[in-house]
């Protein structure tokens, strides 16, 4: 039954569920393969990295792995890894950066003190494709730092963004990656509890546009990093979401965007973009809700102010399907880099689950 009789389109299913006795805060999938990283905290408050495989012989998922760390994991990527390695980038709650080799985690092959605290998000660049800028790892912290990492130098970053002296420190809690579509552009999002939303050019080292969201920002994410910058979308605290349309930045008016309110009542925490389809997003649910949802440009992308100025113009965002999994929020989502629809998800109910989007072809 489809409360919303969104039925014809693309489906949100649920393929396997596996209770676990930790709270996930991450789910990544480990590249070109079949495996998947869960991480998070264990009730004493260390770390928890456990690697699972998709076990279609007994129609569920298999335990492979389980590490203990001394600090609760917050975040991981992949993304500044090579696929050959597939290094993982863990960013914990004392503050640390750590970089792991999944086939002797025994110890971490990076492992710096990035942040006075916790190290709330984390994303990766330069590393799955060549001829696209550094190897590079950005952290926010709750002390209000950005901070840029290459992988090859692991003992300071290679790029700050602090608050001015003077200047309270907003809490950090989302980063990401984009405009990297050569050696030399790259820029990276940020979002804060106050609703900043910050764009800083890695080649300049300086900011590139600044926002305002009105909500505080639960994450942020460009719909492809290795692209000259298309549209971002920031998700906020109370049932909504904003699209930016990048391609265009007025002189005055900055970015032009689109807000949407979701259907249900609760915190977005976030949106990912379906690797194989841009224009496809999952949104996720305080409430244990998954909300797909398509971009449809506007006819015109840009249109002159009534001094002649270009400025963008943004799309609109269409619900395409939703479905509630979860009584508790969902806190993470991973699609699969190589199946498209294939995703993995964590939420608060202490459940990882295996989630397939089928009939995206017929968006």
């Amino acid at each position: 039954m489809d409360p919303m009789g969104l039925s014809a389109g693309p489906n949100i299913l649920e393929l396997y569920q596996k209770p676990v006795n930790i709270t996930t805060y991450d789910t990544k999938w480990i590249p070109t393969s079949a495996r998947f990283v869960v991480l998070g905290s264990y009730a004493r408050a260390t770390g928890c990295l456990q690697i699972y495989s998709l076990d279609t012989e007994n129609e569920g998922v298999k335990l492979n792995k389980e590490l203990e760390k001394k600090a609760a994991f917050k975040c991981g990527t992949f993304g500044a890894s090579s696929l050959r390695e597939r290094h993982l980038a863990t960013g914990n709650f004392e503050g640390y950066l750590q970089l792991w080799d999944l086939q002797r985690p025994e110890k971490p092959l990076m492992d710096v003190k990035a942040h006075t605290s916790i190290v709330n998000a984390i994303d990766g660049a330069g590393g799955q494709r060549s001829g696209y800028g550094p190897p590079e790892l950005v952290t926010g912290g709750r002390d209000g730092c950005v901070r840029v990492w290459d992988v090859r130098q692991k003992d300071a970053p290679v790029a700050i963004f602090e608050p001015a002296e003077g200047v309270k420190a907003r809490d950090c809690w989302s980063v990401a990656f984009g405009n990297s579509f050569n050696d030399e552009e790259r820029c990276v999002l940020a979002g804060y509890d106050n609703g900043d939303v910050k764009m800083f050019d890695l080649r300049t080292g300086t900011v590139r546009a600044e926002h305002n969201v009105r909500n505080g920002v639960c994450s942020v994410e460009f719909d492809r990093k290795e692209i000259a910058m298309n549209k971002f979308v920031v998700t906020c605290l109370e049932s909504a979401f904003t699209v930016f349309d990048a391609r265009t930045q007025h002189p005055a008016k900055g970015f032009s965007s689109v807000t949407e309110k979701v259907p249900v009542s609760a915190t977005v925490w976030g949106a990912k973009h379906l690797p194989q389809n841009r224009e496809v997003s999952m949104v996720l649910g305080g409430d244990g809700t998954l909300m797909l949802y398509k971009y449809q440009y506007p006819d015109q992308r840009v249109v002159k102010d009534k001094d002649g100025v270009k400025m963008g113009v943004a799309g609109t965002m269409n619900l395409v399907n939703s479905k509630n999994v979860s009584t508790q929020p969902i806190s993470s989502w991973d699609w699969s880099p190589d199946k498209e629809g294939l995703a993995v998800c964590g939420s608060f109910d202490q459940t990882v689950r295996v989630v397939c989007a089928t009939r995206l072809n017929t968006l």
